[in-house]
């Protein structure tokens, strides 16, 4: 059988693979994104994902590892990375107000050979118009933090938004269709990756 990583701590991401009964092991990657350069959102999103998966494949070389990253993109073009604060939060929320929002969510499989196996899902989410009291309500949950473009269409998210087109689990951040057809690529099936042992990464 083989092993299968999640190379993030996400509590989406693994109730997504959970919920295709998929046994897979949680080892978060320590990659630094800061110092990843590229600009383009969809080229970043991908260069993200494969960094994070490097990263966790350097501790796990026998494993296959899977990398994931999700960017926002307001309607104006602006990139909406993960909030520094709730002014950031703030600002973000501003901008997507009665607008659409592209999201970009990408996957990086990488096997115990090296071999890398790529791809993106591109979403479009409609937000309503936001009220100051509305933005405020949002910031009081919390469920801003550490989120690209600082909204989440899961759970109460979903108050926020009219309409989806495209792909709900990718904006949730991991693309379910996507990575069935990753596997697909490679040559497996769900049964491929049976039970493993959890690492402490």
């Amino acid at each position: 059988m083989s092993t299968l990583i999640l190379a993030s701590a996400s509590p989406q991401r693994k109730t997504l693979l959970e919920g295709l009964g998929l046994a897979f092991t949680v080892c978060p990657s320590a990659a630094e994104e800061s110092l990843c350069t590229e600009t383009d959102p969809v080229c970043r999103a991908t260069v993200l994902a494969r960094m994070k998966a490097e990263d966790v494949r350097v501790r796990h070389p026998d494993a296959w590892v899977l990398g994931c990253d999700t960017l926002v993109v307001s309607s104006s073009g602006t990139l909406l990375e993960k909030p520094v604060d709730a002014e950031d939060a703030r600002r973000m929320l501003r901008l997507q107000s009665a607008s659409a929002s592209t999201v970009h969510s990408t996957l990086c499989l990488l096997s115990p050979e090296g071999e890398s196996f790529e791809g993106i899902s591109s979403s479009t989410v409609h937000f309503t118009t936001l009220a100051d009291e509305q933005i405020e309500w949002w910031i009081s949950t919390g469920e801003w933090k550490d989120r690209s473009g600082s909204f989440q269409i899961d759970g109460k998210g979903q108050l926020m938004i009219e309409k989806l087109e495209g792909d709900w689990s990718g904006v949730v951040g991991l693309p379910v269709f996507l990575l069935g057809d990753l596997f697909f690529q490679v040559g497996f099936s769900i049964q491929d990756f049976g039970k493993v042992d959890i690492f402490a990464g």
